[in-house]
This record gives structure tokens, C-alpha cells and sequence, in this order.
């Protein structure tokens, strides 16, 4: 009778299988409303984004939410990397809802970016134009074609191939299988390293027709078969650090029509849902400060479930709340809810659970904010980004001494991540001409290692802010700028907000009093010292021009000094400007402390504003200027040339309302502030509602960068509206932006941006040792990217700049400010 019963149990099994398939036979992937490819658990996009060397564009999949595969397009290259040839679009991918085919069409080269642009790219002789289209198949299958318009040139054959590249790090350990072939995906890239048509890269991991991806994984299977040739599965790390792994064809030789021809087929649980995401800060909250929680579900998922508040005591969490979460609404792709916490006052540590998923804990306490949260910034993250020093902490070291040949004026022409040096250097310097007075100061910019007159000065202003604000006056570094020597953890007795402004400014004023004017940055000349990722000591000789010389010698070799940096310049009053006004506020601030410096601060400031005032478009840095000089020197002059630009500030509110707050308590003139304070007051009610339209209380509206630093910088610019008109300007927006920052943001990854910050928080980012996948303390990523159009992502991968990158001028020293601001938030409201 078992045997009977399992031989049928078997039979129904086979025939609902089988029922199962046969009703799953037609397509069940449609275009939806935005125009990419859905079906339950699986999304497919075709060039809806638009950033190919951040690994985000091309045909790209997303199986049960995650993005696991993306940038299919026709490369030049089997590894492409962040400065090779890529594509232009040619308009917007057309949508066919006839056909339900999405259809691409582009051309190489793209022209915007040959030898030209942000970071220029050197295109080779080739000429052709090309469409990629996606059409669903049965099933959750969908076939990728690419049509070229006519043959490539023979000598191209064999090299232009399609490229889909695997998201590594969810892969790492996991199998494959490629024809009768197998193998795992590994943590690293492994040899043999072989020549493909000039390009070094690791040997291909296999070959074949038919490649599977993780076969064990129920939730990340997927098959890929071509009908035109041959797959290649390459690990693209073996030549590019931030490489993925790849699945490449060539172009079958002489062809036009599907010159390239796929069929990829994800595995998909129909019934899969997005599990719930409770989004709470990873630091906590102070007793009486807001607390909305923020619950994220499948877009599917409007059931409100019991929210549980567990309190921590000896003997374990104690139930002490439940909560009936309130729907928000849908926001991207998912669907919210919301739950107010604002009654919790009793000190403690805290957790919540929601169908039995759990968040970290958090602790609710007056001093929530007093340690470990803004502290790290200026404990580790400033010193260790500290150039021309030896960086130290006890046993360790963070890099050596550095930098100590800077620097030599830039050579004509443009370079390249934004910089270009024009024929006229603006200084009795010519090009190749050592500048001396740059060996000292500044930090190096995160993730790269130059330094921006504007990421410098950034720093500077607001460390200055948080002295004068606050009375931030904190000790754990020592800092011998005669022996360039940083020691973290060895207090010094003196303020390290102080000594780090003063590192910045030898950087800023030994530049200006060489060269006579701020320089635009001091960046490595080739872009294989750029990319170093190691101990940045090791990126020059660190020999200065006369250190070269060999005795008898009246000239450096070539080589001696070709890998010195240069120092580049510009015309640039409104970035002039900028700095002429953070300048005066160093001078305010270091007038005790030093007082040299502070002169030598206010002079440069006085004479970049005279400069450039007349010629500057920037309205916010005119008024920035003028506001700051007015504190700083008590001229009237400037106050009356505020007072007569009031027209402007109070149709540009936006953008010059917090730079004018501190001139505020300076200005008589009453129609002035009536018209100010009204045009405040219609902006704080445009912000209000623009918060509302997102379930997180900050105006977001998300791109493909992180949002973090945006609204970090929004969350300052708040504190200073409330301390000018407080009146109209609620704390509301500048601690959400906070709360924002430490995990109360979109997306399955609620950590912290800011590193080594609260109970989960980004240990694995693009910063200078990220090929380590390690952090720096205190730094803060960018944070959530938009996967366009509507998919927020925050990747565990240390390569995504532009979502774990940490940046100075504002990246970290932002988030500091808004900590340092909720911590005596309550002992003395701004204003007073």
C-alpha cells in the first residue's frame, strides 16, 4: 500500500511539474510601464542606464531583486576597463509593444569622449554602428541579438565581441558549468595569463556553447546558450582591479544580421516577494529626537504586520511595544510603511522585529551621539588621508611619507579626471617648472590621491564651522607638521580640529603664495600612478628637483623628475570666491590658535575677492563671499553690497539662504529681512512637501551616484537656516538627513555610510586601501545608487565609486557636522 501511494505521489508530482511548465510555456516576461522587461522574481532592462565604466547599462538582469548581471554590449576589448573604448546611444532604446522588443542602437567611437572630456579616451580608427534588441522567449527566457550595419573591417575581425558581465561577489565560491566543462567562480583571479590580441588577461576559465551559472543556487541559476558561436567565460579581474566576471562572444566574421545571437534563461520562482527591510539608524537616537521607522516590502506586499519593540535587559530582549506600521506608499519599486517611535524615551538598547526578521540594535540615550559616531572622522579618517606625512597608528602604518618631490606646473592641454592646464599658466611658471612651497599640507581625495583646491578648502571650512558652531575641541592625534609625522591615538595637547585646518591651509597658501593665485589641484601625471592602489608613498621617487641632481649636475634627468606631480591652474572667480569666503572663516577661527596663519588666511582671502567679485556668475558664491567677510573683518562695505543684492537672494533663496545666515545678526535693514524671511519661509514649505513625496522625510530624488553626500550637504545647509530663521525652519529635514546617512535609506542594505559607524555600517569601500575590501574609519561613502529606472542598490564590491566612494571637502566632514550638531542639539538650539 506505501509503495502504491508513493508511486502515485510521484505520478501527481510529474504531472503537476509538467502542468506547471505547460502553463509557463508562452512568455512571462512583458514590458511594464517603464519600459523593461518584468515577470515575477525577474527584470530585464536594455540600455535604460547610462553609465557603462561604472558596470550600470547595457542588458542587464535582475533575478528575485538583485542585479546579477549587466553591461551586455558589443566591447572592443575581452576586459574592458574604465578608460577603453565604449559605445555612444544613439537616442533613447526603442520600445516595440508590437514585438515586445527593446532595440539599441549605437556607434563607436563616441566623440564626446575621444581625446576629449572629463577623462578623455583614445579611440582607435574604427568606424561602425550596431543594435542590440531584447525579446522574451517562453517561458523566463529571452534572446539578445546584435545587428551590425555592415561587416567590420577585416583587420577587426576576431577582436569586437559581445560582452555580459556576472556580478562577482555574490559568486564567489559558487559553480559553473560550460559544456561538459566545470568549475567554481573564484575570490580571486587566477592564472595563466595569456595575449588576446594585445591585451593581457587571465587564460579564459572555460569555452563552449552553453555556460550555467551557480547550478546549486535555486534563487541565482542561470543559463546563457548562443546560437551564433562560442563562449568565453573570463574572469575580467585579472587585468582591471574592478573588473567582473565575463561571458564574451566574438562577432561571427562578415556577418550583419545577429552577428551575435543569445538565449539566456534566469531561473525564476514565480512566488518569490522581496523580503521586508525595517530601516532604523545604526547608531540610534536621542530620548526626545524623532523617530520614524521605515519598512520596505515587495511592491506586491501591502499586508501591515505586527511591528515588536524589544527592550534589552539581563535576561535577554523584553517585549516593551507593538506597533501597527501605517501605509506610506509606493515609492521606486517597492511598497512602505512607517512607524513612530517618538514615544520610546526610557534609556536603553533597543530592537525591532517584523515577521520575524530582526533588526541590529540600537540604543535611544541622551549621549547616543558622544562617542564613535562624529569621532572617527577626525580620529582616522582625516589624519590617514593627511599628504606629505607618515601616517601612524601604534603598530601600524597607513602609508609613509609621501609626496615630498610635489610639484611641477602642468603641461598644456587636457588631462585627465576633469583637469586641463591652458597655454597661458597664469603664473611667471612654465610648464615642466618645479613650484616650490607644495611640499607640505592637504589630504589626499579618498579613493584617488589628488588634491582640489575645493576638496581642501571644503574640509577646512567646515572643521572651521564645527570650532566656531560647537566649540569642537577634541584631542587623539598628535601631529608634528617640522617631522611630518601623524600618530593616531597619541594626544598631543592641542586640538585636532585646529592642527587638521592648519594642515589643510599649508597646502592652500603655500600654493598661492608661490604661485600668486590658488592652484586647481596637484594631480599625478600619468594614469598609471593614478590608479596605484597601495601605500601611496610608492607613487613617486619622492626626490625633489635638487635632491636629483647628481653632484656636477645643473639639470634633473627626464627621468629623475617624470613621475613628480603637477600642479595645475586656472581662471575661476567663482571657485575664487568659494575659496576667498572659506578662507575668511579660517581666519576668524585661527586668530587665537594662530594667529600668522589666520593673517596670511584673511590676506588671500581679501585679494582672491578683489579679483573676482566683478567677474564671478556664481550668485551663491557672491553671497557666500560677502556674508563670510562680513563676520570675519565687521566692513560695512560688504553688508551694504548684500543689502543691494537682495532682489537676487530672494528669487535664488535656494541657493543662498544658508550661505547668507551668518551675515544675518549683521543686517539692519528691515525690508531686507522681511523679504528674505519670506522668501525662507515659501522655501522651507516647497521642502516640506518635497519630503513628502518619499517615505525617508528628505527631498530625495535618487540618480545613479549616491544621494548620500547630497543630502548630507542638504542637512547642513538646513542647520543654518534653522540658526538664521528659526522661525520657519524646523529641525525636522536636517535630522532625517541624518538618520538618511545612518541607515534609514532605500534599498535591501541597511548599513551606515559612514564606516565603522553604528552596529552595521560600510566595511568594505572605495577609498585608497579598497583592494584590501577594508575601510577607513570615519570616512563616508556616497552610499545608494540609482539602477535606473528604478531599482536602489548599495553593492558589498569596493570598486563602485559612485557607490561606496569616500571623498573630502564635505563626504565625511558634512556627516561630522550633522552628528556633532544632533549631539548638542537640545543643550543650546541654534539661534541663540
Amino acid at each position: 500500500m506505501k509503495h502504491m501511494l508513493s508511486i502515485t505521489i510521484g505520478l501527481l508530482a510529474i504531472l503537476s511539474a509538467a502542468g506547471t511548465a505547460a502553463a509557463r510555456a508562452e512568455p512571462q516576461l512583458k514590458l511594464n510601464d517603464k519600459g523593461y522587461f518584468e515577470a515575477p522574481g525577474l527584470n530585464v532592462t536594455v540600455f535604460a542606464d547610462i553609465y557603462p565604466d561604472g558596470h550600470q547599462t547595457g542588458v542587464t538582469v535582475i533575478q528575485h531583486g538583485t542585479r546579477v548581471a549587466a553591461n551586455g554590449d558589443l566591447r572592443l576589448e575581452p576586459s574592458p576597463g574604465q578608460w577603453s573604448p565604449m559605445p555612444a546611444g544613439d537616442g533613447k532604446p526603442v520600445v516595440d509593444a508590437a514585438t515586445q522588443t527593446v532595440t539599441q542602437t549605437l556607434h563607436y567611437p563616441d566623440e564626446t569622449k575621444n581625446r576629449k572630456g572629463f577623462n578623455p579616451i583614445d579611440y582607435p580608427d574604427l568606424h561602425f554602428s550596431y543594435r542590440v534588441s531584447v525579446t522574451p522567449l517562453d517561458g523566463d527566457a529571452f534572446k539578445v541579438s546584435v545587428d551590425l550595419d555592415k561587416p567590420l573591417p577585416a583587420d577587426w575581425e576576431g577582436k569586437v565581441g559581445f560582452n555580459f558581465e556576472l556580478f562577482p561577489t555574490d559568486l564567489f565560491g559558487k559553480s559553473w558549468l560550460m559544456d561538459g566543462t566545470t568549475g567554481t567562480f573564484p575570490r580571486q583571479a587566477n592564472g595563466p595569463v595569456s595575449d588576446d590580441h594585445g591585451q593581457l588577461i587571465t587564460a579564459p576559465m572555460a569555452e563552449g556553447k552553453t555556460l550555467v551559472v551557480a547550478p546549486e543556487s535555486r534563487l541565482q541559476r542561470m543559463k546563457i546558450e548562443s546560437r551564433t558561436g562560442r563562449l568565453e567565460l573570463l574572469d575580467g579581474r585579472g587585468n582591471q582591479n574592478n573588473g567582473w566576471y565575463i561571458v564574451r562572444e566574438i562577432t561571427r566574421p562578415g556577418a550583419t544580421k545577429h552577428a551575435v545571437s543569445w538565449i539566456i534563461t534566469p531561473n525564476v520562482d514565480p512566488a518569490w516577494r522581496a523580503a521586508p527591510v525595517v530601516q532604523v539608524s545604526q547608531v540610534g537616537y536621542r530620548p526626545g529626537q524623532a523617530k520614524t521607522v521605515v519598512i520596505e516590502q515587495d511592491k506586491r506586499d501591502t499586508r501591515a504586520d505586527a511591528l515588536t519593540l524589544y527592550r534589552m535587559t539581563a535576561d535577554g530582549p523584553k517585549q516593551v511595544a507593538v506597533y501597527t506600521p501605517k501605509p506610506w506608499g509606493h515609492f521606486l519599486r517597492y511598497n512602505y510603511l512607517t512607524a513612530d517611535l517618538d514615544a520610546v524615551t526610557t534609556p536603553g538598547m533597543y530592537q525591532l522585529s517584523y515577521r520575524g526578521q530582526k533588526t541590529h540594535v540600537f540604543r535611544i540615550a541622551d549621549d547616543v551621539y558622544d562617542r564613535g559616531v562624529w569621532q572617527p572622522t577626525l580620529e582616522y579618517f582625516l589624519p590617514v588621508q593627511m599628504c606629505h606625512m607618515l601616517v601612524k597608528e601604534n603598530f601600524r602604518t597607513w602609508h609613509g611619507l609621501d609626496h615630498q618631490d610635489d610639484a611641477r606646473m602642468a603641461q598644456v592641454g587636457v588631462h585627465f579626471d576633469g583637469y586641463a592646464q591652458g597655454p597661458d599658466t597664469l603664473t611667471r611658471y612654465k610648464p615642466g617648472d618645479r613650484v616650490p612651497g607644495l611640499t607640505s599640507g592637504g589630504w589626499h581625495d579618498a579613493g584617488d590621491y589628488d588634491l582640489r583646491v575645493e576638496s581642501q578648502m571644503g574640509t577646512v571650512w567646515l572643521l572651521a564651522k564645527m570650532v566656531e558652531e560647537f566649540g569642537l575641541d577634541y584631542d587623539a592625534t598628535s601631529i608634528d607638521e617640522t617631522n611630518k609625522v601623524a600618530h593616531i591615538h597619541q594626544p598631543d595637547g592641542i586640538n585636532d580640529a585646529i592642527q587638521q585646518m592648519e594642515h589643510g591651509l599649508l597646502s592652500v597658501l603655500g600654493g598661492y603664495q608661490a604661485l600668486g593665485r590658488t592652484y586647481r589641484g596637484i594631480i599625478e601625471p600619468t594614469l598609471d600612478q593614478y590608479v596605484l592602489l597601495g601605500d601611496v608613498s610608492t607613487q613617486t621617487d619622492g626626490l625633489d628637483y635638487d635632491s636629483a641632481l647628481k653632484p656636477g649636475q645643473k639639470t634633473a634627468t627626464t627621468s629623475s623628475i617624470a613621475d613628480d606631480r603637477w600642479v595645475f591652474t586656472e581662471d575661476n572667480p567663482d571657485r575664487e570666491l568659494g575659496t576667498a569666503a572659506q578662507l575668511a572663516t579660517a581666519a576668524r577661527v585661527l586668530k587665537t590658535a594662530n594667529p600668522a596663519m589666520a593673517r596670511q588666511s584673511l590676506d588671500a582671502a581679501l585679494d582672491l575677492y578683489r579679483h573676482a567679485i566683478d567677474r564671478a556668475d556664481d550668485l551663491g558664491a557672491k553671497v557666500f563671499a560677502l556674508a563670510e567677510l562680513a563676520k570675519t573683518t565687521n566692513d560695512a562695505a560688504y553688508v551694504q553690497r548684500l543689502v543691494a543684492m537682495k532682489p537676487q537672494i530672494v528669487a535664488h533663496i535656494d541657493k543662498t539662504g544658508a550661505k547668507l545666515a551668518e551675515a544675518m545678526p549683521l543686517i539692519h535693514d528691515q525690508a531686507f529681512i522681511d523679504e528674505v524671511g519670506a522668501a525662507v519661509k515659501a522655501y522651507q514649505a516647497r521642502l516640506t512637501a518635497d519630503a513628502s513625496k518619499t517615505p525617508y522625510g528628505v527631498p530625495y530624488v535618487p540618480y545613479i551616484w549616491g544621494a548620500g553626500w547630497d543630502i548630507q550637504k542638504f542637512g547642513v545647509d538646513q542647520y543654518f537656516f534653522r540658526k538664521a530663521w528659526p522661525q520657519f525652519t524646523p529641525d525636522t529635514l536636517q535630522m532625517e538627513a541624518l538618520n538618511f546617512v545612518l541607515g534609514v535609506h532605500p534599498g535591501d542594505n541597511p548599513e551606515s555610510f559612514a564606516s565603522g559607524v553604528g552596529a552595521m555600517s560600510a566595511t568594505v569601500a572605495y577609498g585608497a586601501n579598497r583592494a584590501d575590501w577594508s575601510y577607513i574609519p570615519g570616512g563616508v561613502i556616497s552610499g545608494t545608487a540609482l539602477i535606473r529606472p528604478d531599482l536602489p542598490e548599495l553593492k558589498i564590491w569596493p570598486y563602485f565609486w559612485q557607490q561606496r566612494e569616500y571623498v573630502l571637502g564635505g563626504g565625511a566632514t558634512n556627516f561630522m557636522f550633522l552628528a556633532l550638531a544632533a549631539q548638542h542639539e537640545g543643550r543650546a538650539a541654534p539661534g541663540r
